[in-house]
């Protein structure tokens, strides 16, 4: 028998915590017998004196085991269970393709996502600007839609890994979220319960990302792929840029739509082509559906090409009682606020030179935050219908007559708050500047 006070006191005074000393806490968290005062003593303990892989292994397992693991293998897949997790960032709509990509290409994704957080966007907001889509079934039906169409895209339940949802709420209210061991543990505790044969991780760098560079990026990556792999689970990293808006939206309904317009093959903004596939590649390898990158690159471009991948998207949202018709009439069902204009940068600006040297993504996010997309309290409703478009990019030259990005608001002052929030966010030279890469490096065996 433990006491948490002895716990949290031999990690306080930088003690290695055993197995079955954090199985004792995590029980305590779960079942309510350790107080929050606890919680957040130990999560301050963590937070300065560190945790070795062990240790951020047994956290992860405990926190993945205080609820349900999903088990696949009675359902007899023809086909690996994968999924991907992006540490969060603006204009971030991989996962929307990527899962139809997968399941085009003959694996079984069931993608547990999240709300937006701060100044990033959500997965399950998006899905859920969806008219009648259901992002949370039942167990059965989930698991009837995964092996279906072999691709679904809901939001977390209760039921996996509550130990995290406790936990991660004390930290959020008492400044040890940015601890590696625990944001460790709070990402894979979850997808380690949704039984998965691999996972790709999308770990963003730069300043619209929780790791304001790749050198906190490379630890965070590290560390996740080696607990993950610890844990028995195949997985990889990429570390991606995060210093501009990944895709050309940043909101929800229009990043569906973006999402929508890829599959389709309309339009594919480079950076966010180049990530998607690159991240899709890394899947179909770590499944054993493509010998090697290249291999599965070719596949990805394939599914693309011939409508596969948008037809599983189309499947999935009619499984989960979406429209039938998203596809075609994606306008149709995902309207846009009706104050819409575009932003241009100001004389001052462009005084300075006409090239994009810098953005402040985050900045960016925040103007979404504002005109209602994202929440600045965890019980606001969002607007689905905001957000920005046809935002351009680093070393894009523009002159007084080239919009920035396009604004949708609900009425003239929040348009207008979010024009200047936009146009601060932006710094001109008069030289083009280097683009950084889209994928800065790979963290894996």
């Amino acid at each position: 028998m433990f006491l948490p006070q002895e716990i949290i006191r031999k990690k306080r005074d930088g003690g290695t915590l055993s197995r079955a000393e954090i199985e004792f806490f995590v029980d305590g968290l779960t079942d309510q017998s350790i107080s929050e005062s606890q919680i957040s003593a130990l999560a301050m303990a963590i937070f300065f004196q560190d945790m070795n892989m062990d240790e951020r292994v047994y956290l992860t397992e405990a926190m993945r085991d205080s609820g349900q693991v999903l088990q696949w293998q009675d359902l007899q897949l023809d086909g690996p269970v994968l999924d991907k997790h992006s540490t969060g960032g603006v204009g971030d709509v991989v996962s929307l393709m990527l899962g139809s990509i997968i399941a085009a290409c003959g694996g079984y994704v069931p993608m547990i996502s999240g709300r937006g957080l701060g100044h990033t966007g959500g997965t399950l907001d998006k899905m859920n600007s969806i008219p009648n889509y259901q992002t949370l079934p039942s167990d059965k039906k989930f698991r009837q839609v995964v092996q279906a169409v072999g691709v679904a895209i809901i939001g977390q339940t209760g039921s996996l890994a509550p130990a995290d949802k406790r936990f991660y709420a004390t930290r959020d209210v008492t400044a040890t979220v940015e601890s590696i061991p625990l944001i460790t543990a709070s990402i894979l505790s979850k997808k380690l319960a949704a039984g998965l044969d691999g996972l790709v991780l999308d770990v963003k760098a730069g300043n619209g990302a929780i790791m304001p560079d790749v050198a906190a990026a490379q630890e965070l990556a590290k560390s996740l792929v080696q607990v993950s792999q610890g844990a028995g689970l195949a997985t990889s990293a990429l570390i991606t840029d995060m210093n501009q808006v990944l895709s050309c939206s940043a909101g929800n309904a229009v990043e569906v739509r973006e999402a929508i317009r890829y599959l389709r093959g309309d339009w594919r903004a480079p950076r966010l082509h180049q990530v998607t596939v690159s991240l899709a590649a890394e899947m179909l390898v770590l499944g054993s559906l493509a010998k090697d990158l290249d291999e599965a690159r070719a596949q990805v471009e394939k599914v693309l090409a011939n409508g596969n991948a948008a037809d599983k998207f189309a499947q999935m949202v009619r499984a989960l009682d979406g429209p039938a018709d998203i596809l075609e009439n994606y306008q149709t069902h995902l309207p846009l606020a009706k104050v819409a204009a575009p932003i241009y940068a100001s004389a001052e600006q462009l005084a300075v030179g006409p090239w994009v040297t810098d953005i402040d993504t985050r900045q960016v996010g925040m103007a979404v935050v504002a005109l209602g997309g994202g929440r600045r309290r965890s019980e606001d409703q969002l607007d689905y219908s905001v957000g920005l478009d046809e935002i351009i990019g680093v070393g894009t030259k523009v002159d007084e007559q080239t919009p920035l990005a396009m604004v949708f608001a609900t009425d003239e002052a929040s348009w207008q708050a979010a024009a200047e929030t936009v146009r601060n966010a932006y710094t001109f030279g008069s030289e083009r500047t280097e683009l950084p890469p889209a994928v800065y490096q790979r963290i894996g065996d």
